[in-house]
């Protein structure tokens, strides 16, 4: 018994080399969802104060031009590359890559069998010109996201949303289905 467990174990080591290459450290997984925490709570701060001055108006003037500095800024200061992007993007600069689309088309399919957009994640480690950490959590569409990203968007702020976003995608959601996505990268160095 102990000569089919040790061939097995040499069979399965075989077959799946790659498996330890892709599976990121927990250190990994912990920073990326650090950095989502910090970009979520930044935008979700200016996004609300945005809205308690100028209504859904100042909320999309927020997501048009505070939302990439704030990316951009927590990129810089972490060296990781941090943005959001869906299958349904509003800005045609934020369309996903196929690894992306990949994987959100994936969030979609167990959303369709009944996980919740808020409890998905994905974090592995890519080949992609060098060994690429890839994190991508999920972002369910909330009430106060219906406003600009819902069925019925007030006629105002489609004039307003279609001179910022001339190729916009991003309405018809309801209320907890995936919005987007954070999605994270990090090009790693030698071996983990």
């Amino acid at each position: 018994m102990s000569r089919v467990w040790f061939t097995s174990a040499i069979v399965l080591s075989l077959a799946c080399p790659a498996l330890a290459e892709t599976t990121p450290a927990p250190e990994l997984k912990a920073k990326a969802a650090e950095l989502v925490q910090a970009y979520a709570g930044k935008l979700k701060t200016a996004l609300n104060s945005a809205i308690e001055a100028g209504g859904a108006e100042g909320a999309l003037e927020v997501c048009n031009k505070q939302a990439p500095v704030i990316a951009a800024e927590i990129s810089r200061d972490s060296g990781w590359s941090v943005a959001r992007t869906s299958l349904k993007p509003r800005n045609a600069a934020s369309a996903p890559d196929d690894y992306e689309r990949m994987i959100m088309e994936g969030f979609e399919a167990r959303i369709a069998k009944g996980e919740k957009a808020a409890d998905l994640a994905n974090a592995e480690i890519v080949e992609q010109n060098g060994r690429v950490f890839r994190f991508i959590k999920a972002i369910p569409t909330g009430q106060v996201c219906l406003t600009c990203h819902g069925e019925n968007v007030a006629p105002d702020l489609k004039r307003k949303i279609a001179a910022l976003y001339p190729r916009d995608q991003a309405t018809g959601f309801k209320e907890g289905e995936m919005r987007g996505v954070f999605t994270l990268k990090k090009t790693l160095a030698g071996a983990q």
